[in-house]
């Protein structure tokens, strides 16, 4: 497995991180006591393989984005009610599409009448695979788990739910084709044999995205992994070389639960709270 090696020094800390080609960390380890931490599960013995060798060589240069200087954190105000992103239900940004633009009562018997798809139907439909995810998303709350669901983001998109606990930060992007069948590749996603859609190249983005708003207010690195749950499926297949991207069904969410060792407890907390804080996404 080709993986780079970085050294990031910063409040503190010294350690150096083992990444895919594609920048995704998928270990490190901490300089001043050798520990090493693992990310990501199937990579285990490269990860340790390689940072072992690079503990051993400690002229190892500072990746450039990294600088070792300690540089002044942004600092979000006090968390308003308006701006907490806690009390937000599962889809609720397409609850509030429907409310402002659905359709009225006239439109819908119309549509009904003609057996005719509308966009209404999708947002609908994205609602209820939503709110099924969220259900799978709080039985993981008595492992240590937080979550946040429909984080506004510019350009009007959302992130559909994040989840931050002792296992790193995940951010889930969900997909309800009921009843079809769902092939996942490197970048694109067939849905009953159809045209390729970039759902798993967009999932990648968007935890990029999402680790960039939290490192820029937490004062520690923060790995986020990208997440696509397939709702209602009755097949769902993934390429053997698809490692950067978690696939799941809903009910193969508890298999998050036992993650740890990525994040502590007081960590956690921190992340959570800047995630649950509006502003901090207000320009993401």
């Amino acid at each position: 497995m080709e993986l780079h090696v970085t050294r990031w020094k910063r409040y503190g800390h010294d350690r150096l991180y083992a990444n895919l080609p594609d920048g995704t960390a998928v270990g490190w380890a901490d300089v001043t006591t050798g520990e090493i931490t693992v990310l990501r599960a199937e990579c285990r013995d490269d990860v340790i393989a390689m940072l072992t060798k690079h503990l051993q060589s400690p002229a190892e240069p500072v990746s450039p984005g990294r600088a070792p200087e300690v540089q002044a954190r942004p600092m979000l105000p006090p968390l308003a009610p308006a701006d907490d992103l806690a009390v937000n239900a599962p889809g609720q940004s397409l609850r509030d599409l429907l409310a402002e633009s659905g359709p009225g009562l006239m439109e819908r018997a119309v549509s009904r009448l003609l057996r005719r798809p509308s966009e209404w139907d999708s947002w609908r439909k994205g609602l209820a695979g939503e709110r099924r995810v969220g259900a799978e998303l709080s039985r993981l709350g008595r492992h240590g788990w937080r979550v946040l669901h429909s984080i506004p983001l510019v350009n009007k998109v959302d992130i559909d739910h994040l989840l931050i606990g002792p296992g790193g930060v995940f951010s889930i992007n969900t997909k309800h084709h009921d009843k079809r069948a769902v092939w996942v590749g490197d970048d694109s996603v067939k849905v009953d044999h159809g045209k390729p859609v970039p759902y798993a190249r967009k999932s990648r983005a968007e935890a990029k995205r999402v680790a960039r708003v939290l490192e820029r207010y937490c004062d520690f690195p923060v790995p986020v992994e990208p997440v696509l749950v397939f709702v209602g499926v009755t097949e769902l297949k993934v390429v053997p070389t698809q490692l950067d991207v978690r696939v799941y069904q809903e009910r193969q969410l508890s298999a998050l639960a036992p993650l740890s060792g990525v994040l502590t407890a007081a960590q956690v907390e921190q992340v959570y709270g800047v995630a649950r804080h509006r502003q901090a996404w207000s320009r993401a």
